[in-house]
């Protein structure tokens, strides 16, 4: 599975390319409104063109993003989509609710977070040990709240709050919440028949 970090970096060579395009047709329709003399009709044709690689780059992007980001297909279908682990975590009165100390995935399971908030909105983001993040979404009171991520390599993560939900959810996180192992989780099956 391709990792957050890795289409976003890329991404950003995309979008500077992108960016580049606009402000060189921008900067030729300037040039051909401040002109003192008339333009040559010639000029529409580069301006035409700079328009059609434009509209290129701009589908491009979304067509790359669709297929390179796994997790487009994941909450389309997430409904019928099976799942190795389900984990139900409620949040109240600024506290994470977690059915255990750590919540332990080997790597290469499809787990589904069950999410409750009992109070507030509040977030929920996983983020690696450097930081990064993983996921977040919004936790709303009173609606169904869950996501699906398949966990492809060993880490331990911790979970934040992404939203603000008053002066106390600055302290809503949890430490190394969860871990993901390094043995494969089809390792583990085998594993276990062979006892």
């Amino acid at each position: 599975m391709i990792e957050s970090n890795d289409v976003f970096g890329l991404l950003k060579v995309v979008y500077v390319i992108y960016v580049g395009i606009v402000f060189s047709m921008v900067g030729m329709y300037v040039f051909g409104l401040t002109a003192k003399t008339k333009v040559r009709p010639g000029i529409k044709v580069p301006f035409y063109g700079w328009v059609a690689i434009l509209v290129f780059f701009g589908v491009g992007i979304h067509i790359m993003t669709f297929h390179k980001i796994p997790w487009v297909k994941w909450d389309l279908s997430r409904n019928t989509m099976k799942v190795d682990k389900e984990f139900n975590i409620a949040i109240a009165d600024y506290e994470y609710q977690i059915p255990e100390e750590q919540l332990v995935i080997q790597r290469g399971e499809t787990v589904r977070f069950n999410l409750e908030s009992r109070d507030y909105t509040y977030g929920f983001g996983l983020f690696r040990e450097d930081g990064t993040m993983v996921f977040q979404m919004q936790v709303v009171p009173g609606h169904r709240n869950d996501i699906v991520w398949k966990f492809d390599k060993p880490a331990s993560y911790t979970i934040r709050s992404t939203e603000y939900s008053g002066p106390k959810g600055a302290n809503l996180f949890a430490t190394n919440a969860v871990v993901v192992s390094s043995e494969p989780a089809v390792a583990q099956i085998d594993k276990d028949q062979s006892l």
